[in-house]
């Protein structure tokens, strides 16, 4: 009977392996989702930084994508349009955007830390189960083996 219980439990860490690694894969992956829209808006905030200090008609490499950029000219640096979210965007002060930047760093950096640490727990619990998972096989291993052994035997 205590086989049988084994494989059971054996079979039950499978399940539970197979479900924590695909939070583990989510947590990964909305991690790096989390660590693009930081590095977006941690350059965002160094624009805004490098402009307040520009004045008017300035000619400036604007980046359209892909390491690519045309020339422009800073027209104003009073007023700034700040995505918000969901397709939307509202035209701010500078120093409104500069708050608006920061304030969503700080939130996403909060995020990052929070998506972090249930990723360290799940790996922590995946550690636990895979070595569960070694100790029951060995057993119900060694048990087939005394089982054959007991077989030939007779």
């Amino acid at each position: 009977m205590r086989v049988a219980t084994n494989e059971e439990t054996l079979r039950q860490l499978i399940v539970e392996l197979r479900l924590l690694e695909g939070t583990a894969n989510t947590l990964q992956s909305r991690l790096n989702f989390v660590n693009a829209i930081l590095t977006e808006l941690n350059y965002a905030k160094m624009t805004l930084e490098g402009l307040e200090k520009e004045r008017k008609n300035v000619p400036l490499f604007v980046p359209i994508g892909g390491g690519s950029y045309i020339r422009a000219k800073l027209e104003s640096a009073e007023k700034v349009i700040v995505g918000m979210g969901a397709g939307v965007s509202v035209e701010k002060s500078f120093s409104e955007a500069k708050e608006t930047v920061g304030n969503r760093i700080a939130q996403l950096e909060e995020t990052r830390r929070t998506l972090q640490q249930q990723l360290t727990q799940v790996a922590q619990k995946i550690e636990e189960d895979q070595a569960k998972f070694q100790e029951l096989s060995e057993k119900l291993r060694e048990a087939e083996r005394k089982r054959n052994v007991n077989v030939q035997k007779t």
